[in-house]
């Protein structure tokens, strides 16, 4: 097959941004897929799509993580852990794994909601990517989950449980039907998906590690065992590493695909789509011969326009996109609407300003996979000393680029970062006086996510600081960010208003 994408091909991967740990499923001719999304919030993304190759942004099911106390502040590693997705009862289910608090449950009667409030299906730490089946031969229902060692000292283990068919409680206390320890090589079992096939019980799952691993395949007669494993993707000679976690799902002429992902680094895990169909021994067969296709003819789906989740944003109103989220719960009054164009943030006061990374007003979107230029206008509307507005490239370690006020009332084009295992922020270059109070900002991203920034504070743009190489956090890529803020303090501290947010592929 030619290495090149032609309109009866795709190109792997279709969704080239931290869409984490994928899970999908088809109503009708509609394909859903969601994701984790940690601490931000809204957090649960809903992507909608007709091809399985073109996805949009339709939505969020869950507004706010909680307890809402617990998640005031950054968790940027927390909070909702590799959902699954799932349609029944003319219904749409979406279960979670908490990793601090345990199996969560929400559902909706359209996939733009509106969705129930988060239902703690069972509690405890370290119960993690939790899926439901619902068994339409007997009218039972169960439930799948693995284990974080970090939250509960076990690990590479599946516990499954009957669970009521309202998906409101589990009927027994679990019992290990597949243990990782017992099969020779494996290791870090995870992820697991569960589905009816052929008369079998079919568990997909992921083992080996995020960046490392390969995907399994589990069947039995029972739900609760004995099962069979077998390895039916990994990388074997492609450049595509760890090819797994995801889901399954089966087009209206028949088709079988399996979505999943890749760790990229800090452009965090990339969902690809490989092709699937079931060998003569009944086992899946994944991508070409068990391994990552890079190219692949389209699915059997009728043609839709390309389409891909939204980047840019003018802000009509005030109001920001589907794409954009906060760092943690948000509060009233850190963005507010207006007449015209362009997002209006108020200068948050905070002691921690000196560090983004612990600030939950930073509005972010997913750092793109391909190189590319990110810019937006900003114009700093704050009397306060020390305030301070600016767009971010966030990870555990970030840079940022922007607008500062002076002690003596003077707007300053500032460029600063901070290391991995900095707690605060240094300068990245001299400070240049911005006289009107406005720039233009710009991040090129380049191969590897090394940015280079630069600024117009109205005479064309000029380079700032050293190339800086993102990094992501533990289990998160890294992201775009903006932000606005002002030392603690009392009173209001005025805003800064971003315009014209562009990402355009270099």
């Amino acid at each position: 097959m030619s290495a090149e994408k032609t309109d009866a091909t795709y190109r792997n991967p279709i969704l080239n941004a931290d869409w984490s740990d994928p899970d999908v499923v088809r109503v009708g001719d509609d394909f859903y897929l969601t994701a984790s999304s940690f601490g931000r919030a809204p957090g649960l993304p809903l992507l909608h799509s007709r091809d399985l190759v073109n996805w949009t942004l339709v939505g969020h099911a869950l507004q706010r993580l909680e307890p809402a106390k617990e998640f005031a502040g950054p968790r940027h590693d927390c909070g909702v852990w590799a959902p699954s997705l799932r349609y029944h009862d003319d219904r749409f289910w979406i279960f979670w794994g908490d990793p601090d608090q345990g199996v969560f449950q929400i559902n909706a009667p359209a996939i733009r909601g509106p969705w129930t409030r988060p239902h703690l299906l069972k509690e405890g730490k370290g119960l993690i990517d939790p899926c439901p089946l619902w068994d339409d031969e007997t009218g039972e229902a169960y439930l799948v989950h693995a284990w974080a060692k970090s939250r509960s000292g076990i690990k590479n283990r599946l516990t499954g449980h009957r669970m009521h068919p309202d998906g409101t409680a589990l009927l027994d206390d679990g019992k290990v039907i597949v243990d990782g320890d017992r099969i020779p090589g494996w290791f870090t079992l995870e992820g697991p998906k569960l589905y009816r096939h052929d008369g079998w019980f079919w568990i997909f799952a992921p083992a080996g590690g995020v960046e490392t691993g390969w995907q399994g395949a589990f069947r039995s007669r029972g739900f609760f065992g004995p099962y069979e494993e077998k390895v039916v993707l990994e990388q074997k000679d492609t450049e595509v590493n760890g090819p797994h976690q995801g889901g399954w799902v089966r087009t209206p002429s028949g088709e079988d695909w399996f979505l999943h992902f890749q760790q990229r680094g800090a452009y965090g895990r990339v969902v690809h789509l490989q092709p699937m169909r079931w060998g003569a021994d009944g086992w899946p067969v994944l991508g070409h011969a068990g391994a990552p296709v890079a190219v692949h003819e389209r699915p059997d789906l009728p043609p839709q326009p390309p389409a891909a989740p939204a980047t840019d944003d003018d802000f009509p109103g005030g109001r920001f996109g589907r794409q954009w989220q906060w760092t943690a719960n948000p509060q009233d009054g850190w963005a507010t609407q207006h007449s015209g164009d362009g997002l209006r943030l108020t200068c948050f006061r905070s002691a921690d300003a000196h560090d983004l990374r612990t600030l939950p007003n930073v509005l972010t979107q997913r750092l793109p996979g391909t190189p590319c230029t990110v810019e937006v206008d900003l114009c700093l509307n704050s009397e306060e000393p020390g305030a301070r507005a600016g767009l971010a490239v966030l990870g555990d370690a970030f840079g940022w680029i922007g607008l500062q006020r002076g002690a003596n009332g003077t707007v300053h084009l500032v460029h600063r970062f901070a290391e991995a295992v900095a707690e605060q922020e240094r300068d990245a270059a001299h400070p240049r006086e911005a006289p009107e109070g406005r720039a233009r900002l710009r991040i090129e991203i380049g191969a590897g996510a090394r940015c280079r920034f630069s600024y117009d504070v109205g005479d064309g743009f000029r380079p700032s600081g050293q190339v800086f190489a993102a990094t992501p956090w533990r289990w998160v890529g890294a992201l775009l960010g903006l932000f606005a803020l002002a030392p603690a303090g009392q009173g209001h501290a005025g805003a800064a208003t971003f315009t014209h947010f562009r990402i355009r592929t270099l």
